[in-house]
């Protein structure tokens, strides 16, 4: 007993004297002794509570840097009260773990107005499969490989998540395989006899004419693309990204729009900074809308450039005031025969666009009704999807005729930013900007390749939000930071959009302090509208106007 004490005894010493022999390499290698002294030298009229506090930092900087030790994901309600999926990063600091931050992200999912409880139901067992499948992601295999990495390398973050998503995306494609493998197999039918060949057509007299029909037939009309797969539980991969680039930002003492920025200008800090011009919906013309109309939407509003964010704000708040006031003095809208489920977009009935309750149009004269609509209203600087994304031909058309006049921007008529990226080409429609937004996959690297892609394409560059949103204002610091020509947050109401409201016009006088507020000159469509005056090409713009005439020129439309 005593031999084996003695043992122990001496493999302690050993230990004890190799750890000290480490202690002291570390020290010697680090130089530790002459920082103490210059430490010391330079606190000795401090209170010992400063000595200390100099001493933590010093001792701080010689510790690993923090490196994600945790990712928790959760289902939690959007603004509508409609299940999303909310991200939380742990990190290890100095050996302990510690939560930095949480973001939450938006549903791709559409809200349709006077939806078929069928319909509902359906979308509300998806969405929440989606949101369900999320969670499991993050909460299992996300937070497993990230385990160790750095936040501040976001490109190996989302290297991560891509490769993780593109492994998800095979194991779905061989799952649906194999499920129609086996209901080949197991549906087994009988030889089905040929079909009767079709009769013989009717013969036609001699000397008859050929109907007028047949020689004036219409052009088939291009049937609309199926929508693109969304992979459920894909919106994992977009918060997570989302998430570490808010926690790099945090551990950093930074504001995540100067995150973006550097990300997006390789490390280097931009000497300034642009706001983006608010795009904000005045008058939504939905199929619940009083006095709708089907040629449009929605009524939107971009504040003169010359105006802060605060300033256009106000000014747009003023605005509101009257339109609402001249809904109100309206006559209310005739009763409808039959219900649409559409969700207030544009349909469409032999090949033609509805333009008001039963009135068609095709899409060539839909060019024509474009043009008089400028001619008329000068002011409109933008139109957002004037049509279906398979119309190419009249997207060029319309293009040729206003593109010097207005903006023409694809919304939903554009493909997703995953695709876009795939293919590697912004311009597949003809058109002057996208509208893009941060759902499904879509990283952080993803936005900052995309941007650069449609600045490249000398387009611009709209950053909006989605119909299901929350209270998180993370997009609008995205939008600063990768320096977005627009912002379209929908409308000043409802707390989730405020709240975006107010964030960008606490970043603006964050960077007006700082001497970082940068002017686009880019936003001088005014002047842009001025040159083609000019020309010829336009009537001349009209002055600015105030309130009242804004809305009295909404009530026209």
């Amino acid at each position: 007993m005593g031999e084996e004490g003695g043992g122990r005894s001496c493999g302690t010493t050993r230990e004890l004297q190799k750890l000290k022999q480490q202690a002291m390499e570390y020290y010697r290698e680090n130089d530790v002794p002459r920082r103490l002294e210059e430490l010391l030298n330079s606190t000795f009229y401090l209170q010992p509570a400063d000595v200390y506090g100099h001493l933590a930092n010093c001792f701080s900087k010689l510790a690993k840097p923090p490196t994600i030790c945790k990712v928790v994901g959760k289902n939690v309600l959007d603004g509508l009260g409609l299940p999303t999926l909310q991200v939380e990063i742990f990190c290890t600091i100095q050996n302990f773990p510690k939560n930095i931050c949480s973001v939450v992200i938006s549903t791709h999912f559409e809200v349709h107005e006077n939806a078929s409880p069928e319909l509902a139901e359906a979308e509300e067992l998806e969405r929440l499969d989606a949101v369900s499948t999320a969670v499991q992601w993050v909460n299992e295999t996300i937070t497993e490989e990230l385990q160790g990495l750095v936040p501040s390398n976001q490109a190996e973050v989302d290297q991560v998540l891509r490769t993780f998503f593109e492994n998800k995306v095979q194991e779905d494609k061989e799952r649906k395989e194999l499920e129609k493998n086996l209901k080949d197999s197991t549906v087994l039918s009988p030889q089905s006899p040929p079909p009767p060949p079709p009769p013989p057509p009717p013969s036609k007299k001699k000397g008859q004419k050929q109907g007028r029909m047949e020689t004036a037939a219409e052009k088939p009309i291009i049937p609309a693309e199926p929508p693109e797969a969304v992979l459920c539980g894909s919106m994992a991969i977009g918060a997570v990204s989302l998430a570490v680039a808010k926690t790099s930002a945090m551990l950093d003492n930074n504001p995540l729009y100067l995150n973006i920025a550097l990300l997006k200008h390789h490390q280097e800090q931009p000497e300034k900074l642009t706001i983006p011009l608010l795009m904000v919906s005045l008058v939504s013309c939905g199929k619940s809308s009083p006095g709708k109309l089907n040629l449009m939407k929605e009524v939107i509003c971009i504040p003169h450039p010359g105006l802060t964010a605060k300033q256009g704000v106000e000014m747009l708040l003023e605005i509101q005031k009257h339109i609402n006031k001249a809904i109100e003095m309206s006559p209310p809208p005739k009763p409808e025969m039959k219900k649409s489920h559409d969700g207030g977009k544009r349909g469409q009935s032999k090949g033609k666009y509805e333009v008001m309750m039963g009135t068609y149009k095709s899409a060539a004269e839909m060019v024509d009704l474009y043009v008089d609509l400028i001619n008329k209203f000068p002011s409109i600087i933008a139109l957002i999807d004037p049509f279906r994304k398979e119309d190419s031909e009249q997207w060029d058309s319309i293009y040729n005729a206003l593109g010097s006049r207005c903006y023409i921007i694809a919304g939903t008529a554009s493909q997703s930013i995953s695709k876009l990226l795939e293919e590697g080409n912004v311009s597949i429609l003809k058109y002057s900007g996208l509208i893009i937004r941060h759902t499904n996959q879509t990283t952080m690297s993803d936005l900052v390749e995309i941007t650069s892609l449609i600045h490249g394409k000398k387009h611009i560059a709209v950053f909006g939000s989605t119909e299901g949103e929350s209270s998180d204002d993370s997009l609008v610091d995205l939008a600063v930071g990768l320096g977005v020509r627009f912002i379209k947050l929908g409308g000043l109401s409802r707390g989730e959009r405020v709240t975006k409201y107010n964030r960008l016009i606490t970043i603006e006088e964050e960077l007006g302090q700082n001497g970082t507020l940068g002017f686009n000159e880019e936003h001088t469509f005014f002047y842009w509208n001025k040159e083609a005056e000019k020309a010829g090409e336009l009537p001349e713009v009209p002055e600015p106007i105030f309130p009242t005439e804004v809305a009295e020129e909404l009530a026209k439309l």
